[in-house]
């Protein structure tokens, strides 16, 4: 009979990417509500990014283990959890510890992956595809005949928002190096090269009215652009801060700058509203109103992808023990989609 074994990786301190450290022990048991989870697969996320840097808003304490979502089956459950979950493969938002090989989750996190959807697509929408329909649908409540900005259309949640877009009937304009522009084009988006190309000038030409919502975790001088970019009534969502991903100084300042404009922007009478989403919004406050949210938008991203209307990218698939090609892949700049990693 085979053993199980735990498989982890941890975050020690501030580290290039050769400095995570692969960490085995026992397989932990559930607790009460709880269950443990072989993860099938987990990702690369920008959190993690800063994390390593010591740059995400509100990461704990060297050492830990990242891995910010995850994908796999129920493999044991704890007192109080219905034993006919155990075999069911569902998936799991867990800001850390998704990077191991077996992970302890609450029972009440879980939500169901449908047949039909590999743990790869399917963690390919976790918090990406999450977080695109959550700004989409719930705060910029895109619809019909508008026109959207999507920033790093691209990227893991960029890719995911410009389809969610599209089959909202919006048109997408979405910013990106030009080697992505003609799978952009592909989905139907109208790709502005943010290397060569003067983007506020070149939206202004494809929008003169102005756009009705734009999507931007750049941060910095990006948000301000996006925000004069905005039709009236328009609505920006702020996600991110990956234009100051490598400063150093209060990891805080970042995002506590773009609250403040956000802010600011919302008391002037011009009709137009401005967002920061956070993916944990509420869950400090009403966690049975944020699970069940978090729940009821995801099996949503799922059942697109089910029917195949939605495409999670993946950049690439590497095993646990390559974290640190894994994570180099991520950061390059160069990949479209979500760098996943296996046990």
């Amino acid at each position: 009979m085979q053993v199980e074994e735990l498989v982890e990786v941890v975050l020690p301190g501030t580290v290039e990417p050769e400095g995570f450290e692969l960490r085995r022990g026992a397989v932990p048991a559930p607790g009460a509500g709880q269950v443990v989870v072989a993860m099938e697969a987990t990702g690369v996320s920008f959190a993690e990014q800063q994390m390593r840097r010591g740059r995400y808003f509100d990461q704990p304490a060297y050492p830990f283990v990242p891995g910010y979502d995850l994908v796999g089956t129920v493999l044991t459950t704890g007192p109080g959890v219905p034993v006919d979950l155990r075999g069911r493969r569902v998936a799991a938002l867990t800001k850390v510890g998704g990077w191991a090989s077996h992970v302890l989750v609450d029972a009440a996190d879980l939500v169901d992956v449908p047949d039909g959807v590999s743990a790869t697509q399917a963690e390919g929408a976790v918090l990406n595809g999450l977080t695109a329909w959550q700004m989409l649908h719930g705060k910029a409540r895109v619809r019909a005949g508008q026109t959207v900005l999507v920033h790093g259309a691209n990227g893991g949640v960029g890719s995911l928002l410009v389809q969610l877009a599209a089959l909202a009937g919006a048109r997408v304009i979405g910013t990106a190096s030009a080697r992505h522009h003609d799978a952009l084009r592909a989905m139907g988006v109208t790709p502005v090269d943010y290397r060569t190309e003067d983007v506020p000038a070149r939206v202004r030409e494809l929008a003169p009215g102005g756009v009705d919502a734009v999507f931007d975790h750049i941060g910095g001088r990006s948000v301000v652009d996006s925000w004069g970019l905005l039709a009236p009534g328009g609505t920006l969502v702020s996600y991110g801060s990956a234009a100051t991903r490598d400063d150093t100084g209060s990891r805080y300042w970042p995002v506590l700058k773009i609250l403040g404009r956000i802010w600011s922007w919302n008391i002037l009478p011009n009709g137009r509203h401005a967002y920061f989403y956070n993916v944990w919004a509420g869950r400090a406050t009403g966690r049975a109103g944020f699970r069940a949210r978090l729940r009821a938008d995801l099996t949503q991203v799922f059942d697109a992808l089910r029917r195949g209307e939605l495409t999670a990218l993946i950049a690439a698939e590497l095993p646990l023990a390559r974290i640190a090609e894994a994570v180099r892949l991520a950061e390059s700049g160069t990949v479209a989609g979500k760098v996943v990693l296996t046990p």
